[in-house]
């Protein structure tokens, strides 16, 4: 990897060995997911804060499972997969900042592209069946969530 600006940047753990230092067992570790989630946190939130709070560096290290594997498990899923939720609310935060500002013709094409994205990853999802077959964008449904 070749960097254009600095050395510092964060890089995974090499090995999948629960680090010595840990004193959490899988149980904890796995009890810590399902509350950050019920919180509303994300599974990406849930890896950061497990990460920066309680010295985790990978969960998967410690549990075997991925976050949002255990989050399965323990029947914590959110109604959408997290980067298509993502998405939806960058739509609707240019379609927010679009009716305030009608002449921004940069948002709009921001806009186009984010739309198209989600196009997209809704047609893959319902392929692997992660959400409903009747699932549809509507920049006007997505207003109102």
């Amino acid at each position: 990897m070749v960097h254009k600006h600095g050395k510092s940047h964060s890089i995974r753990p090499i090995t999948l060995k629960t680090p010595t230092w840990l004193n959490l067992d899988e149980s904890q570790v796995e009890d810590l997911v399902v509350k950050y989630s019920k919180e509303g946190m994300t599974p990406s939130q849930i890896g950061m804060k497990l990460r920066d709070q309680h010295s985790i560096p990978l969960v998967k290290q410690v549990t075997g499972k991925k976050i949002s594997q255990i989050l399965k498990e323990k029947d914590v899923v959110m109604d959408l997969p997290e980067d298509l939720d993502s998405l939806v609310r960058k739509a609707v935060g240019l379609q927010r900042h679009l009716r305030a500002n009608r002449g921004d013709r940069m948002n709009i094409r921001s806009l186009e592209l984010v739309e198209a994205r989600v196009h997209r990853l809704s047609v893959y999802y319902k392929k692997t069946n992660q959400i409903p077959q009747n699932w549809k964008y509507k920049s006007v449904v997505a207003q109102l969530e």
